[in-house]
């Protein structure tokens, strides 16, 4: 066994391997290593004194943590629900959340744009509370949450199942209420999760275009500026803002592999 092992990864299949590995390393590092020293140091300066390139930022983030504070507090509760129970039709609720993944994110901005014009039941009524989505902030934060949630979703779901299911039921037995049950026997346990999904769903829509575009090409976000100076004024301008945004989004994919890490390293 030890022989067979041996020849298999010293003979072509390692060399397949290693090839596989430098090609896919590649096509990721490149256009980011790229991105990250085609700018100057004096571009760069001047992009971050440019206050529209630093509100554009600024929006992103704000937008894109606002709509990782609402699938927090609206997709916690659900995704306990996920974890815990078992109800007919189960499987077709759980392949509707992943579907913001799949449809075409340009789509989704039209479809909110449906939903929320006049003529619609809903949008008729937002009209009447004053509620408008497209090009305002609220419409951003709207489809950024729809983009992000299946990303916080999965996260909890999995963190909620680690949590034995046996803990809970005793703690309900010595007399503890569901809320100081999931407050001190649920939720100390899988903090991590809802914590990385929180992360992922704010970087997910920090990165979002395609719906934003759409929705609200004004007040403009940060990809969108990016979009806009390339379409206007070329490449050389486009890339101290994509610079930006990028460092933006690296510093939470930090806080995200910490996270994991953590998680992954016995207490």
């Amino acid at each position: 066994m030890k022989r067979s092992f041996s020849r298999v990864h010293s003979g072509p299949a390692l060399w397949l391997m290693i090839s596989a590995s430098v090609l896919v390393a590649l096509m990721i590092l490149l256009p980011l290593v790229q991105m990250i020293t085609g700018p100057t140091l004096a571009n760069l300066a001047e992009a971050l004194k440019d206050p529209d390139v630093r509100g554009a930022i600024g929006l992103s983030l704000a937008t894109s943590f606002g709509a990782a504070a609402i699938c927090l507090v609206f997709g916690t509760p659900f995704a306990y629900l996920l974890a815990r129970k078992h109800f007919p039709g189960k499987h077709l609720v759980e392949s509707i959340v992943d579907l913001p993944i799949m449809i075409p994110h340009p789509v989704i901005g039209i479809a909110f744009l449906g939903i929320a014009g006049k003529g619609h039941v809903i949008g008729d009524l937002m009209h009447g509370l004053g509620i408008r989505i497209m090009g305002t902030t609220t419409g951003i934060v709207a489809v950024l949450t729809f983009v992000g949630l299946p990303f916080f979703i999965g996260s909890a779901v999995s963190g909620f199942k680690k949590v034995p299911q046996r803990l809970e039921n005793v703690a309900r037995s010595l007399g503890a209420s569901f809320p100081q049950t999931f407050l001190r026997v649920t939720l100390p346990l899988c903090w991590r999760s809802i914590l990385v999904g929180f992360i992922m769903s704010a970087a997910r829509a920090l990165s979002e275009f395609g719906a934003v575009i759409i929705v609200a090409y004004h007040p403009m976000t940060a990809p969108v500026m990016v979009y806009e100076r390339f379409t206007a004024y070329g490449l050389s301008y486009s890339q101290p803002v994509a610079f930006w945004l990028i460092a933006a989004s690296l510093l939470l994919f930090v806080a995200l592999r910490v996270l994991i890490q953590r998680g992954e390293t016995p207490e």
